[in-house]
């Protein structure tokens, strides 16, 4: 056994070496299939196994948070966007636990440092002027100094300091509650020594503080942020919540091992996730675990569509080389060869190509794993400090699924021709054969009404979103382009041939007659392009339907004269809107909080839950501030634990007026809220909306985004700006402020789609012009047979010119026709109108990428056989 299939391999690898050109194909889409499913691969081991490395927890054994994820299943989880908080008593239990040295519970508060007015901070008792011991802080009056590279800073209790551990270096650790160590960075920053008072803004509301102390950080110090220490009482005042923390840092006794240790914690105290190494990054910085998660899911995602597009480019590009080689294989099949042996003879080949294809792709796949890195960090989809690690596994997942799809699209495409008697392989080996295969013609029809069904019909039951399921449609009409590909062509030959080409000149009279009986051939490329085509414009059309109807909603919606946001410091106080309620001239004031909540509700015999951008907002006269377009109930009603939901969400979670929905607020907290409104603008305001209250005390800063203001009839706006003027932070605004104001997490999902779907038809890109390269210069006899019964060069490129337009039109075609069901599906299920929104340029942008692959893939390789046949000829 082992000896026949050497010698198969070995006749396999003189076959390829004697067709180099023909298995050229086949071989790049590999290398090219190999490369993203590397890239893929060595993503979702880096999101699985590495981080970011510690740093006010690097001196802690084990770090203790609580569970960041609703789990889905044992595979999938959704990550909660605010700060899940652990009890204050469970540091008590851990400190009991053995093996424990000490126990130190941490909070976090976001902070602001600013500088007096005038900039001078004031020396030893607070005195201005900067005099001997002062230093000087910020610039003009708000403002900051941040953290290092735009990292922020942040307020702890001094105890956490043993936690890194932080040393003092000047001075000495903070003893009341008016008094701060700064880290030695931040001093650095803001030139500020032990003596000086700085004013330190947390929420919005500014205080000063005698900064005692300076602390160092071991190591290059802290890189990801900076520390305020204060007091442990005054760091619990500032967070608003005194009895819960952030996380429970573990000192270890000596010789203690840190997993055994974990192990013990965990057992003992319920209701915390322990965390060691590269781990404890996770629980300081929730960007590194939110970048894991989702660089995890969507990795694993991809990598799977990959290998799928990878079997249908490779056994496209085969179909064509083993088209090519008909007479060979007819010859074979007439000399006797079984269907087995020329089964065999193709899948030894394609273990060649297929091995040789994942190992050149590999390196390729490295370098793009790390170009696709850097346009996460741009995205802000992952942090910039995140590693990526490189090691064997992704490489060898790579090899075994090219070798898989390989092996598999060899399949496909040898039972045709091994099912072939030998006297018919003779007669096919002379003409294209003309019918598809009875299956794939079934599978194409039957795919068109049921992707109808999924678009535009009434299937979206309580579970699924209109829009989600009308985008999955455009998946079936993709299919259908695949399986019905050369009989799509041969009809749009048939319709608009005259048109594209004249039978009045010799060039269109030739491809007209070459696309008639080479309509498989130039299907090969027109139905990957025409794949790409749709896929493209789903993506595109989608998005700017989306962004026009969030657009549109905002500008019918937002009705405030004034908008107040933050520059710093954690948000907009809830005090800063209790204030300006009394300033003359302002009707309404609408404080608005934003999160993202998670909605649990019946799928079929089980549960689902999806994430929703959620806004927390004051019911008083909300319709003079912001109109969310109430179809039913009333938002007067938004009081306590009620909910309104956009008709999209309700229709997803299968909510009615008056009923209770099963929901997550963004730090974890379930509640039951009791729906009170339906309305229409959820692209513009959110699908969620929830009173004010609930949603600030259940978020990480306790602050909001932005508050919307209505003046009265002949108020004077000056009278708001004057009251603000004690907030240093709070900036005033028109209503394209709230556009900026900050949200809740997933900032970077949309450059994580577009990102896979560029690489995605990037692929197919290659692919096309991989096929037509292939199919042109397969073509050097027919050119040469032209050109001796008297066609010139101008006349055969004439003719493939027309060929292109063939290619170019049918896949525009049939690649737009098949986007037009899924658009409007998604745009009726967005914005409630079955017309989407069509941007002029991404759709000149398609037609653009479409000529060029098309017209320039054919030109190179025409003028290469037309060398070639010349010297035949």
């Amino acid at each position: 056994m082992v000896i026949r299939r050497l010698r198969r391999l070995s006749l396999a690898w003189s076959t390829v070496k004697g067709r180099r050109g023909g298995f050229a194909g086949s071989f790049i889409a590999i290398v090219a299939g190999s490369a993203v499913i590397t890239a893929c691969g060595v993503l979702l081991e880096s999101g699985l196994g590495t981080g970011v490395t510690p740093e006010r927890y690097a001196g802690a054994a084990v770090v203790l948070a609580a569970e960041q994820s609703f789990r889905l299943d044992e595979s999938s989880e959704v990550r909660y966007s605010e700060r899940v908080t652990l009890a204050a008593d469970r540091v008590a239990a851990v400190a009991a636990v053995p093996g424990v040295r000490s126990a130190v519970g941490d909070v976090s508060v976001e902070v602001g440092v600013l500088g007096p007015d005038g900039a001078a901070v004031g020396g030893p008792g607070g005195a201005a002027g900067g005099g001997p011991g002062g230093a000087a802080v910020g610039g003009p009056r708000g403002a900051a100094v941040g953290g290092p590279g735009g990292y922020p800073v942040l307020g702890h209790g001094w105890s956490a300091a043993a936690l890194a551990p932080l040393r003092i270096r000047e001075g000495r650790a903070p003893a009341g509650p008016g008094e701060v160590v700064l880290d030695a960075g931040l001093a650095a920053r803001g030139r500020v020594a032990p003596g000086a008072t700085v004013r330190l803004v947390t929420g919005s509301i500014p205080a000063s503080y005698l900064v005692v102390g300076i602390a160092t950080a071991p190591g290059d110090g802290l890189r990801r942020q900076s520390a305020v220490f204060f007091t442990d009482g005054q760091a619990a005042a500032l967070t608003g919540r005194p009895d819960r923390v952030d996380a429970i840092g573990v000192l270890a006794e000596p010789g203690a091992d840190p997993r055994e240790l974990a192990g013990r914690i965990a057992a003992a105290v319920p209701g915390v996730v322990a965390h060691t190494g590269a781990g404890r990054g996770d629980a300081e910085f929730l960007d590194v675990g939110d970048a894991r998660s989702l660089v995890v899911e969507t990795a694993a995602s991809f990598g799977g569509t990959m290998v799928l597009i990878v079997v249908f480019v490779v056994a496209s590009t085969l179909a064509l080389s083993v088209q090519q080689r008909r007479r060979e294989l007819a010859l074979l099949r007439a000399i006797g060869a079984t269907p087995r042996q020329i089964r065999g003879m193709i899948g030894a080949e394609m273990t060649l190509v297929s091995v040789a294809g994942a190992v050149a792709g590999a390196i390729p796949g490295v370098l793009l794993a790390f170009a696709m890195r850097g346009v996460f960090v741009l995205a802000g989809a992952m942090p910039p400090d995140f590693r990526l690690r490189v090691g064997p596994l992704p490489v060898l997942a790579a090899l075994v699924l090219c070798l898989v799809s390989g092996r598999s699209a060899g399949w496909l495409v040898a039972r045709r021709v091994a099912r072939v008697s030998p006297v018919e392989a003779l007669g096919d080996a002379a003409v294209e054969p003309r019918r598809l295969g009875r299956v794939r013609l079934v599978i194409g029809v039957l795919l068109l009404p049921l992707g109808l069904l999924l678009a535009l019909g009434d299937v979206a039951a309580p579970g699924d979103s209109a829009a989600d399921t009308a985008g999955s449609a455009v998946l079936l009409f993709v299919v259908a382009l695949g399986c019905l590909g050369p009989v799509l062509l041969q009809g749009a030959v048939a319709l608009f041939g005259g048109l594209l080409n004249r039978r009045s000149t010799a060039g269109g009279f030739l491809a007209q007659a070459s696309a008639r009986a080479g309509a498989r051939r130039l299907s090969a490329a027109a139905t990957p392009l025409a794949m790409g085509v749709t896929l493209a414009a789903v993506q595109v059309f989608a998005a700017s339907t989306t962004i026009a109807g969030a657009r549109q909603q905002l500008e019918d919606g937002l009705r405030a004269d004034q908008v107040l946001t933050a520059a710093a410091g954690g948000g907009v106080s809830p005090a800063v809107a209790d204030a300006v309620r009394g300033v003359p001239g302002v009707a309404v004031v609408t404080p608005v909080a934003r999160t993202q909540v998670l909605l649990t509700f019946p799928s079929e015999d089980s549960t689902a839950t999806k994430a929703f951008a959620a806004q927390g907002v004051a019911p008083e006269r909300l319709a003079e501030t912001m109109d969310l377009g109430v179809t039913r109930g009333d938002l007067a009603q938004l009081r306590g634990e009620a909910v309104a939901l956009s008709r999209t969400a309700a229709r997803t979670v299968g909510a009615r007026l008056g009923g209770a929905v099963e929901l997550r607020l963004g730090d974890g907290t379930a509640i039951r809220p009791r729906v009170v409104a339906i309305y229409e603008h959820g692209l513009g305001f959110g699908d969620v909306i929830l009173p004010n209250d609930l949603v600030v005390a259940h978020t990480t800063a306790r602050a909001d985004a932005a508050v919307l203001i209505r003046f009265a009839a002949g108020a004077d706006p000056q009278a708001l700006r004057a009251a603000v003027e004690r907030y240093p932070t709070v900036r005033v605004g028109g209503p394209e402020a709230f556009l900026a104001a900050p949200g809740a997490g997933g900032s970077g999902d949309w450059a994580l789609s577009l990102l896979f779907q560029t690489v995605l038809l990037g692929y197919i890109a290659i692919a096309v012009v991989n096929t037509l390269v292939m199919a042109t210069t397969a073509r050097v006899r027919e050119f040469a047979a032209l050109r001796l019964i008297g066609a010139g060069p101008g006349q055969v490129r004439a003719m493939m010119d027309g060929e292109a337009r063939i290619v170019v039109f049918t896949a525009l075609l049939f690649g737009l026709l098949a986007t037009a069901a899924p658009l409007a599906g998604v745009s009726r299920g967005l914005t409630g109108s079955p017309v989407p929104s069509i941007s002029l340029a991404g759709l000149t942008a398609i037609v653009a990428v479409t000529v060029a692959l098309a017209w320039g893939a054919t030109r190179m390789a025409t003028r290469h056989a037309l060398r070639s046949s010349a010297r035949g000829a």
